[in-house]
């Protein structure tokens, strides 16, 4: 009989409320762009507020597919500005 897998570290957002989808994508993006934690807010726009640059923002999407396990075509990619916006397309893709 086999051994069940347990689960890594990413697990699936199913599980995940948005108040941790939303702790996860604050410390990615506190991290990628090295802004303190107070800085990254919901309505906190990336490139405006957080001072990330066209390739931040490449980075920031595929840190996102990477830790949540999915994938984000670049046309979705082109609406996520803000931290809300990347918890808000999590959810939605999770939920599907």
């Amino acid at each position: 009989m086999a051994r069940p897998r347990h689960a890594e570290s990413r697990v699936g957002i199913p599980s995940m409320s948005a108040d941790e989808v939303y702790s996860r994508v604050r410390k990615i993006v506190s991290d990628q762009l090295g802004v303190e934690d107070d800085k990254v807010t919901p309505e906190a726009n990336f490139q405006n507020d957080l001072g990330a640059d066209s390739l931040d923002t490449v980075e920031l999407v595929m840190a996102f597919e990477e830790e949540f396990d999915l994938e984000i075509p670049d046309e979705d990619a082109e609406g996520i500005a803000t931290v809300q916006d990347a918890v808000n397309y999590i959810l939605s893709k999770k939920a599907a």
